[in-house]
């Protein structure tokens, strides 16, 4: 049997995806790429999935990129995936809350910027590594950036050196240090999958539709989307369920 190189399990409405090649340290070749981000992307387009939880097998969450099958890879294909992967955050509309561990470096670093939230154990070290090798974090930057603030991402790729959980918690790029991340992480989204569906997406939307434009624009955005809530039945539901001092059942909530 051909071993999977993700593994994907349900759990109500959070969907758990876990790295899956222990024994390299969940490396990132071709395959592991195409099958993440499958992986995400259809848990993204599922009604019933209301958060992602990503995390690794093994002794390290991710090592960052296979850099044996990157001398002979396709790289337009390499580089199509890359893009892919490291622009998720920019993409789904599910939030991505990532535990993570142990090495966590160069594309593993990349993929835990494109998380929502971050839950990190006391032991996780990362890095922008690529500069050792004599490359440059091209495309795993923006997401590095947006989470850093770009003064950092350029020092961390300029020196390549690694940075500890607490260093990461105070960059901005880890949300909260937990000794048993994966706990917190479900813990955390059992709770946000089970919050309305569509304030969720129409927040996110939001922020991505507003980052970096001016203030008219994003104002804009903000009452569009806006109004799109307040004529939703999520909201009146909401409002009921307030009133009533009871859980809401969103409408759009499909369990």
């Amino acid at each position: 049997m051909t071993k999977e190189l993700v593994e994907v399990t349900q759990s109500g409405r959070v969907r758990e995806i876990r790295l899956n090649r222990p024994e390299k340290r969940n490396a990132l070749n071709l395959a592991m790429c195409h099958a993440l981000v499958n992986s995400v992307e259809q848990a993204d387009a599922d009604d019933n999935t209301g958060a992602v939880i990503l995390s690794g097998n093994g002794p390290a969450f991710c090592a960052g990129m296979d850099l044996k099958e990157s001398i002979d890879a396709d790289q337009s294909e390499l580089a199509a995936i890359h893009e892919r992967l490291f622009t998720l955050i920019q993409r789904v509309r599910t939030p991505i809350i990532a535990a993570v561990h142990g090495p966590t470096l160069a594309g593993g670093t990349g993929v835990t910027a494109n998380a929502h939230l971050v839950f990190a154990a006391p032991d996780t070290h990362f890095g922008l590594t690529e500069i050792r090798m004599g490359l440059w974090p091209m495309l795993i930057f923006r997401s590095v950036e947006h989470a850093l603030g770009e003064r950092r991402a350029i020092e961390l790729s300029l020196t390549g050196r690694h940075f500890t959980a607490q260093e990461a918690l105070d960059y901005g790029l880890v949300t909260e240090i937990a000794g048993d991340p994966l706990a917190k992480a479900r813990s955390v989204a059992e709770s946000i999958a089970n919050s309305s569906p569509m304030a969720i997406s129409a927040g996110l939307e939001y922020v991505h539709r507003a980052r970096g434009r001016d203030w008219e624009h994003a104002g804009k955005v903000g009452r569009e989307l806006r109004n799109r809530l307040l004529d939703s039945e999520d909201y009146k539901e909401g409002v009921a369920a307030f009133l009533g001092k009871r859980v809401p059942a969103w409408p759009s909530l499909k369990r």
